[in-house]
């Protein structure tokens, strides 16, 4: 009988083992085709259901302002200094989003390095008032939130895109402006100049006195021609972060001989300056009075969200809004899937972006 039972055995398990292997090399053939699968969708830029921080898109785009740039009247020597602003302030912004770091933090560098920068119009390069005065806007929005900050006709703060995020995080408020602005930066512990010394560039001072010299002729002669260079810039920069949060920051000295106390679209939330994980993040720059009243930055996204418009279909369906109010300019914006869209209908903007390789890509004229 024990003779039997052994023989049943291993008849038993003959066939079952056979069955057991063919199941077993079944599963493992079809793991191994799920596995080669995913890597060749990897490969195609595809993603699956679960994160790989390895394949998750980063973005970043900044810009310095739009405006008349012609190739005739800018020299090799400026030209190659105006390529170097942008590129650091796109390694400031880069360096934090291939860390994993978060997209507000990166929009801020990108901006701050180019308000270091006396070559463009914030910070250090901002333009100056009728009287004389040096008076920044800058904002700041988080796309995960829609938390925002502002900060208008500030005179002694050397970075505003910072305060600007300080209001953000730590006033309950949106916007805030002038001696208010600058007693809450102090009470925060932000540096507040003693005078404007830091903010004097004698190209600046130049172009308000071509500038007023020029209203004061009436505008005429080919000695007071008033280059947008001249007259108004901006810096922006928008983000996209592995975590696929998106986030916009904006900052301006304003338009050269403007009124004390004016403020454009750069500082307005929805004007110069929107973020919306939903669907895009905006930075602006142009003829800010226009901008405003075309509520530019929101109604990208707007378009977006309620029309089902592609970034690029509207951002350009915006510029050209605004360019029927009789105003001109730019933007840059990046959406959720890192597309990215910097339309402009003037001449040239100063603007960069990091393709997809991590390739520094930046371009001036049209």
């Amino acid at each position: 009988m024990s003779q039997f039972k052994l023989h049943d055995v291993r008849l038993f398990c003959l066939p079952n083992c056979f069955f057991a292997a063919v199941l077993f090399s079944a599963g493992a053939l079809a793991a191994a085709q799920e596995q080669s699968g995913s890597a060749k969708a990897v490969s195609k830029g595809e993603t699956n259901d679960q994160p790989n921080m390895e394949i998750r898109k980063v973005g970043l785009v900044v810009h310095g302002g739009a405006g008349t740039i012609s190739r005739s009247e800018m020299t090799p020597q400026r030209e190659r200094e105006y390529r170097a602003g942008l590129e650091r302030a796109m390694t400031a912004g880069y360096e934090i989003l291939k860390r994993g770091g978060s997209s507000l933090d990166a929009a801020e560098a990108a901006v701050r390095m180019l308000e270091d920068d006396p070559h463009f119009n914030a910070g250090k390069g901002a333009v100056f008032t009728s009287i004389g005065t040096n008076e920044m806007d800058a904002a700041v929005m988080d796309g995960k939130t829609l938390s925002a900050g502002a900060v208008a006709s500030l005179k002694h703060i050397k970075n505003p895109v910072s305060l600007a995020r300080l209001v953000m995080e730590k006033s309950g408020h949106v916007m805030m402006d002038g001696e208010g602005a600058e007693a809450f930066a102090k009470e925060n512990g932000v540096q507040v100049l003693p005078d404007q010394k830091y903010f004097f560039t004698q190209e600046r001072w130049e172009a308000l006195q071509k500038v007023k010299a020029a209203e004061k002729s009436g505008g005429g002669g080919k000695k007071y021609i008033i280059t947008d260079q001249d007259r108004h810039g901006t810096v922006g920069a928008v983000a996209l972060d592995q975590n696929g949060n998106l986030a916009a920051a904006t900052s301006t000295g304003g338009t050269t001989n403007k009124r004390a106390g004016r403020v454009g679209d750069s500082p307005v939330i929805g004007a110069g300056t929107y973020a919306n994980n939903a669907t895009c993040a905006v930075s602006a720059t142009g003829d800010g009075e226009y901008f405003v009243r075309a509520t530019v930055a929101h109604d990208v996204s707007a378009l977006m969200e309620y029309r089902g418009m592609s970034l690029t279909e509207a951002a350009q369906s915006v510029l050209d809004k605004v360019a029927k109010l009789g105003g001109s300019g730019g933007l840059i914006a990046i959406d959720r899937q890192g597309n990215i869209a910097l339309p402009f209908n003037t001449s040239g903007m100063y603007r960069g972006y990091v393709d997809p390789n991590g390739k520094f890509v930046v371009e001036i004229y049209k």
